[in-house]
């Protein structure tokens, strides 16, 4: 994950700051929530793409209502698109979001091989996507940019829809004032937080 580059017009400037220091979101309330969630999960493994559509549809229904904005249409479809790159690189493309018709599109398969996407890769764009309109129809952003606070925002979001803990980000400075996800330190502190928790479980258990 990296952020958007620092926009050059002034208006924009001012919201890419807003959105930068904007890193909280109040969550919805977590056992309903998180059903819908678990729901597509459930529909994920043997569903059709409309029906794994259906069931985001009622997701981001939910959590739209709470933060009393209009539902985004959301299509899940098949395979991703492949994005070739001048020198012929390619990416993935997960999901997106239409600035100007508040429409979600989520992909539920690998490109070359087809498998059914992983939940949490795939809830997590959801997610993401959704930051997207909230950016839009709550927090009055004329664009939705990639900044830090964005993707604090839909970490949160994400963490409680699946009901795991939220985790802390750690970022590194990038060049063009730009700011990229430390996964060294992420994950460094995610195996110390484990040993802490197998030492703990032994400890209790006499062990």
């Amino acid at each position: 994950m990296i952020t958007d580059r620092l926009p050059r017009n002034n208006r924009l400037l001012l919201q890419y700051r807003q959105s930068e220091s904007l890193t909280s979101v109040d969550l919805p309330p977590h056992p309903g929530f998180s059903h819908l969630a678990q729901i597509i999960e459930s529909v994920m493994r043997e569903g059709t793409p409309a029906e794994v559509g259906h069931a985001c549809a009622d997701f981001l229904a939910a959590a739209a209502s709470f933060y009393a904005v209009s539902a985004p249409e959301v299509r899940a479809l098949a395979a991703r698109p492949l994005r070739v790159r001048e020198g012929g690189s390619q990416t993935e493309l997960f999901g997106d979001y239409s600035l100007a018709d508040a429409r979600i599109r989520i992909w539920t398969r690998t490109a070359v091989r087809k498998h059914v996407t992983s939940f949490g890769t795939f809830l997590s764009t959801l997610c993401h996507e959704f930051c997207h309109h909230l950016d839009c129809r709550k927090f009055g952003f004329k664009r939705s940019p990639h900044t830090r606070g964005f993707y604090e925002r839909a970490a949160l979001l994400y963490h409680h829809a699946r009901g795991t803990p939220a985790k802390r980000l750690f970022w590194i400075e990038a060049p063009g004032g730009r700011w990229r996800i430390d996964w060294g330190r992420m994950n460094s502190v995610q195996r110390t937080a484990d040993q802490i928790l197998r030492f703990s479980s032994r400890s209790y258990s006499g062990k």
